[in-house]
């Protein structure tokens, strides 16, 4: 192992570098010798290295990316690969959505969604001679229609932020520009890591093990597994000697009240109302936990407040909506929502990938910017994405108490579909982080009550450590139903300046819807 890594790298850590190290070897990729050989045809690896929250996954998983960089891999980042070459070896950084694949990236590395990886996109061959330059694989090309002073703000771009698409956008151009189409990727890379795991379902799984022949898994076992998984998730069924425990909380995560909550949901003897003194008491000793006696309707806007149930997610959304004073039968700019999938028939599969590729994918996290150019069109903001500002045909839902049917205040024919997204399931909110997060704690008492167990624990107590993982500073326990009423109006100033300089246009049918 390294030296740099022996000064930073707790004991359990370590031998985790040194296990994923020799499996790296064995694959041709000789991390302490900068070293790299050709695969071994017809070989694969699974490896998951596993921990709960604070255990020194990510610290981990940021090492070992930047000791493959040194050694000469590729990371391959979704959105341009650039010349094939037979002596490259290359890196996938991946995550199950973009909010997941975002908290890497803010620590540094280029993490991107699985779908980016299974799908690539078509460029038109005059914007790839841009991107081939970009990459450092091409001359400054010449391109009709863009002015050198564009091709000199693609240049900047790309110098400040490694994305493709973002330089192009820097440029003037528009998404449908230069991507003209995707498809699934038919030749496979080299090695995957893969954050999240917990959140993966069989055919992902399988998926990415058609396209790596090394891929390593990080992942938190407390979490909650996929729907219809039976409480398991996909490293639950590799072999022992395929998977490391990271036990120990790393010193970086010592004296923190939220882990030393999560963590204290391991004794097997402690009840919920004991639980809920803990929180009581640490409230009292550090301000990053809080005894909330409301939900704040403020921070819904960008942060959700995190359920169980479902009836007291639509409650808690109409409540939102009311004290912004939205409109009944249509959305404010500012409004979160979260997509609940593509609704495209077969034959617009082309669309589906376009619109998967770009973001939106089943529990991606968006801000409604306000209504499109063309009838049925929404301007999103994607949050995490690399390119976050779309415009895309969309059918936007919004729940109501007792009622079955929603009402639809936006909705192309076909395209991205959405629900309201001020609160969240605690399922639907793994993979993700919030600086501040509400936990509405009457939802996870009804757990408690019900009694019911997942994979042999109780389910109250997962409930209760994947939200209270997911709050990043603060953490909210709101122990009654109210709402606060907020203190500013529903807004998109914050977003604007993420924007990019063109925003991508994300057509889902054959006449733009």
């Amino acid at each position: 192992m390294q030296a740099t890594n022996a000064l930073t790298f707790s004991d359990d850590q370590a031998e985790a570098w040194d296990r994923v190290a020799d499996l790296l070897r064995r694959n041709g990729v000789d991390l302490l010798e900068a070293a790299l050989t050709p695969p071994t045809e017809g070989k694969t690896d699974v490896l998951a290295v596993i921990g709960k929250a604070g255990s020194g996954k990510t610290m981990l998983l940021a090492s070992l990316y930047k000791a493959m960089v040194a050694a000469g891999v590729e990371v391959i980042s979704g959105d341009y690969e650039g010349r094939k070459r037979k002596d490259r070896r290359t890196l996938a950084i991946l995550a199950p959505t973009n909010k997941a694949a975002s908290v890497l990236r803010m620590r540094g590395v280029p993490a991107t969604t699985i779908h980016r990886i299974l799908y690539t996109p078509l460029y038109d061959p005059q914007y790839e001679k841009i991107a081939d330059w970009l990459a450092g694989n091409g001359p400054r090309p010449e391109v009709e229609g863009l002015t050198e002073q564009a091709l000199d703000r693609a240049k900047a771009f790309y110098d400040q932020v490694p994305s493709i698409p973002g330089a192009l956008a820097a440029a003037g151009l528009r998404g449908s520009d230069f991507i003209k189409g995707w498809k699934r990727r038919e030749e496979p890379l080299d090695v995957g890591f893969v954050d999240e795991s917990s959140m993966l379902d069989e055919r992902q799984f399988d998926d990415l093990r058609e396209i790596f022949p090394t891929l390593v898994l990080f992942g938190d076992p407390a979490q909650l597994a996929p729907v219809g998984q039976s409480g398991q998730m996909v490293f639950d069924r590799l072999g022992e000697a395929c998977k490391l425990m990271l036990n120990r909380i790393h010193r970086q995560a010592e004296d923190n009240p939220i882990l030393d909550l999560a963590h204290a949901l391991a004794d097997p003897a402690l009840g919920f109302e004991s639980f809920e003194r803990m929180v009581e008491d640490a409230a009292r000793r550090d301000d990053r936990v809080v005894w909330a006696e409301r939900v704040d309707s403020d921070m819904m806007a960008r942060s959700p407040v995190l359920v169980w149930r479902n009836t007291t997610r639509v409650r808690l959304i109409t409540a939102f909506r009311a004290a912004h004073g939205a409109p009944e039968f249509e959305l404010m700019p500012g409004e979160p929502l979260i997509c609940d999938g593509i609704e495209l028939p077969l034959k617009h599969r082309k669309k589906r990938i376009d619109l998967e590729a770009r973001g939106l994918i089943k529990g991606a996290q968006v801000i409604y910017m306000g209504p499109g150019t063309r009838d049925g069109f929404a301007r999103l903001h994607v949050i995490g994405a690399e390119e976050p500002q779309v415009s895309a045909a969309s059918i936007i839902k919004i729940e109501k108490p007792d009622e079955e049917e929603p009402f639809i205040p936006s909705a192309a024919r076909m395209g991205a579909a959405f629900l309201h997204g001020a609160a969240v399931t605690i399922h639907k909110a793994q993979g993700s982080q919030w600086e501040e997060v509400q936990v509405f704690a009457p939802d996870i008492w009804a757990a408690a009550q019900a009694g019911r167990s997942e994979a042999g624990l109780p389910l109250w107590k997962r409930l209760a450590y994947v939200a209270i993982t997911r709050a990043e500073r603060r953490l909210f326990w709101v122990v009654r139903n109210r709402l606060a009423r907020p203190h500013r109006p529903l807004g998109i100033e914050d977003l604007k300046a993420q924007a990019q300089p063109a925003p991508l246009s994300l057509a889902a049918g054959d006449e733009g819807e």
